[in-house]
């Protein structure tokens, strides 16, 4: 799949670490490192701009190292990216550690997916079908 990408950051475009890696590493794009303290948070530019293909998303994701060695993880996660918006891709980092977190140009900060998504057609009905799961959620299945 071919997408459109303007870079104005000062790093490489993002790549696959791997031939069957799904998601690219996304890097922050800054002018001086940010220091993130503890349960803050804080909107870090990549200095890239796509355009996505009509029935694709771009998830924007944790990082798993970040997350399990440092505490930092994307908050609204996954973020998307809908196929219709241009302005600059950008991750909402928070830090769940105790620890203050510095964050410098060109570090690694999240990963991003390319997904196909479907818009639904909602059909209004005055009840569901029935299935052996039924209502049963948040714990339903039990601890095996």
């Amino acid at each position: 799949m071919r997408i459109k990408i303007i870079n104005r950051s000062h790093h490489a475009l993002p790549q696959y670490a791997t031939e069957q890696s799904a998601g690219v590493d996304l890097r922050a794009n800054l002018n001086s490192p940010v220091e993130l303290r503890p349960l803050e948070r804080c909107l870090i530019p990549t200095g890239l701009y796509m355009a996505l293909p009509k029935g694709y998303e771009a998830q924007v994701r944790p990082r798993s190292g970040l997350a399990a060695k440092r505490g930092i993880t994307v908050l609204n996660s996954p973020g998307t990216i809908d196929a219709d918006y241009r302005g600059e891709v950008c991750v909402i980092l928070v830090n769940l550690s105790s620890e203050p977190f510095v964050i410098e140009d060109g570090e690694r900060i999240a990963q991003m997916v390319i997904a196909r998504h479907e818009q639904a057609e909602w059909e209004p009905v005055e009840e569901l079908d029935e299935t052996e799961r039924g209502a049963g959620g948040f714990g339903h299945s039990g601890v095996k």
